[in-house]
């Protein structure tokens, strides 16, 4: 299946998860319908400069950010890190993280949000 850009389901979440500003969320392939797997978000996540995603944790799922553009502020469940462009984060197991773009750009990020088989609850 090959979506073209510009033709995604795109949404906008303010304080996403007690942050600030606005998340755009633009849904590349719809969970549940076009893809089987047990994910529950494959999207792109942009964030204007300032704009944050607050802390959360990921019970019985695992999320993997990959930074596109941009710098960000990474709390990978306590330690926090700067990341930029070609950098990945893995965040699951009960772990927690939050991100806030520092940068003077937009942040785009794409973000995977699977869930662990049975088994591995």
């Amino acid at each position: 299946m090959i979506r073209e850009q510009g033709k995604y389901r795109s949404e906008e979440r303010k304080e996403m998860r007690g942050g600030s500003g606005s998340v755009r969320i633009e849904h590349l392939f719809e969970c549940g319908t076009e893809m089987l797997s047990p994910a529950r978000l494959c999207g792109r996540l942009t964030l204007e400069p300032g704009c944050s995603i607050g802390f959360h944790r990921h019970e019985n799922e695992e999320e993997l950010f990959f930074i596109i553009r941009g710098e960000a502020e990474i709390d990978d469940n306590g330690t926090v890190r700067k990341v930029s462009a070609g950098d990945a984060v893995l965040t699951g197991n009960g772990a927690g993280h939050a991100v806030k773009n520092i940068g003077t750009s937009p942040l785009e990020i794409l973000a995977v949000i699977t869930q662990y088989p049975e088994q591995n609850k």
